[in-house]
């Protein structure tokens, strides 16, 4: 016979089961180099330019001693990990546990599965010295706003956030612009946080040149 928690108490269990991920990311993620995380669609097969695209990024980052960071899963995750893994770079993995039961990609060298999507997200920007984003849908969406929103309250110090393909980001950055900008609901400077690249080699001199200088 099991006996079940009132809610309160499952709500002080789950700080515990909270407190364990966090430990266990800050644990494994702390002497990491400098990392680059890298966002996209799981959609993307591997004949879509987004998955290319992700690989020749991550490969041309790890070969200049970046760490690559994905969520783990497939499309352009197993994109960016792939390049990392083949470059001789570290390739690592934050999973999430889904419903849909998202299998980790076969190319992460260091991997992490989160409950809590949140924990996963702390894990993306404390240990990342920039966000990539590729062609994405809802989850790109959601990874690339959070960024933003933390540079503009001065929560994290400014890092790069670059879209990567103008021609899919055209039409947001065009409503960001045209109306958000216009309305009053972001400044011009907040808007500039968002950079653009079409090549790998725009994606790192972009990188390269927001990093600290010893």
């Amino acid at each position: 016979m099991s006996i079940e928690l009132p809610s309160s108490a499952q709500d002080t269990w789950r700080v515990f089961k909270i407190l364990a991920e966090l430990v266990e990311g800050f644990e494994t993620l702390a002497n990491i180099p400098p990392a680059v995380c890298v966002f996209g669609s799981t959609r993307a097969a591997q004949n879509d330019p987004a998955y290319a695209s992700a690989e020749k990024i991550a490969r041309l980052l790890a070969e200049t001693g970046y760490a690559i960071i994905t969520g783990a899963g497939p499309g352009v995750m197993e994109a960016a990990n792939k390049g990392a893994s083949e470059a001789g770079g570290l390739s690592i993995g934050l999973n999430i546990d889904i419903p849909q039961g998202q299998t980790p990609n076969p190319y992460v060298n260091k991997l992490l599965t989160f409950r809590y999507f949140f924990v996963r997200k702390l894990m993306f920007a404390k240990y990342s010295t920039a966000f990539v984003f590729l062609p994405g849908g809802y989850g790109t969406l959601d990874e690339l706003f959070e960024p933003l929103t933390l540079i503009q309250t001065q929560k994290v110090r400014p890092f790069p956030v670059i879209l990567v393909g103008s021609d899919y980001w055209r039409g947001l950055l065009s409503w960001l612009r045209e109306t958000v900008c216009r309305q009053g609901r972001v400044t011009s400077e907040e808007l500039a946080i968002l950079k653009i690249a079409d090549t790998p080699e725009e994606v790192l001199e972009l990188i390269q040149a927001a990093r600290p200088t010893a």
